[in-house]
């Protein structure tokens, strides 16, 4: 059985980071293999939660999985909380990375053009360190602003644009690194305005290929939803499946589970109701 490394938070409430993507992996048939960068009691939206930090603890499940003799198929890193931690990705990476090893990491730090509490310019330093080694990124478009240097507010006054797809594919372009042609960036969440219906899409941006999907935009974010789309995302290209291929399985996912939620006005902290569409990853 495959199997991929998943480095991120285990929250008791919200629907994101490790309790999002187990249940995704597991059903696409890959064993998921949990490494926690800390526990809480619920996701930090909420208005009061408990964390138990996991960072002077990550190396020590690296170092035993290490004298496991194990390897995996993938290692995807979701939201990391300190420089600390990137490092000790880092440090996972030195051990288990290889030609054969996909890396994906979603540089969690912030949405909507407002950047994460924690936000600071090491973090981000470190979070660019880190994206350079990952065959594929999972940005927001806030998040692949920070990364490429670039204003946020500049960008998404384009947004009713006719070329609005194509300022954003330059910006992924140039953030490409000339030493990696062949990784990937999947910039998520775009919000495309039309005088009667707006749209939501993904792009997905490399050295030769650009593939674009859409969904109608409810005009609503819910807590995982990114973590949900990641998920996808890796369990399908460990799997073998192309790009496209795995946008438009993340896409037939969760559109119906966001309408859901939407419709029935569940709290955006606590995320969809994803469990209920799992079996349509498996189509």
């Amino acid at each position: 059985m495959k199997k991929i490394a998943l480095i991120n938070d285990l929250s008791g409430f919200g629907k994101c980071s490790l309790t999002a993507a187990i249940p995704v992996i597991s059903v696409l048939g890959i064993q998921a293999c949990p490494l926690p960068t800390a526990v809480l009691s619920a996701q930090t939206g909420f208005s009061d939660y408990y964390c138990d930090d996991y960072t002077d603890r990550m190396n020590h499940i690296t170092d035993a999985w290490k004298n496991m003799h194990e390897a995996f198929d993938g290692i995807y890193s979701g939201y990391l909380g300190s420089a600390a931690q990137m490092h000790n990705v880092l440090y996972f990476l030195e051990k288990f990375h290889t030609k054969d090893t996909l890396y994906l990491a979603d540089p969690v730090m912030g949405d909507n053009g407002r950047r994460i509490r924690i936000f600071t310019q090491k973090l981000l330093d470190n979070m660019k360190e880190l994206t350079r080694h990952a065959a594929v990124i999972t940005p927001n478009l806030t998040e692949l602003c920070l990364l490429a240097d670039v204003d946020y507010d500049a960008l998404t006054c384009r947004a009713a644009s006719a070329d609005y797809l194509s300022y954003i594919e330059d910006i992924a372009r140039r953030l490409l690194p000339q030493s990696h042609t062949d990784q990937t960036i999947v910039i998520t969440g775009i919000v495309r305005k039309q005088p009667e219906q707006s749209y939501v899409g993904n792009l997905a941006v490399s050295a030769n290929n650009r593939c674009y999907t859409e969904t109608l935009y409810r005009g609503e974010s819910f807590s995982g939803t990114g973590d949900l789309f990641a998920s996808v995302i890796m369990g399908s290209l460990v799997n073998g499946q192309t790009i496209n291929e795995a946008m438009q399985r993340a896409v037939r996912f969760l559109a119906p589970a966001i309408e859901e939620a939407s419709r029935d006005n569940i709290p955006k902290n606590h995320g969809v109701y994803f469990e209920k569409y799992l079996p349509l990853l498996l189509e």
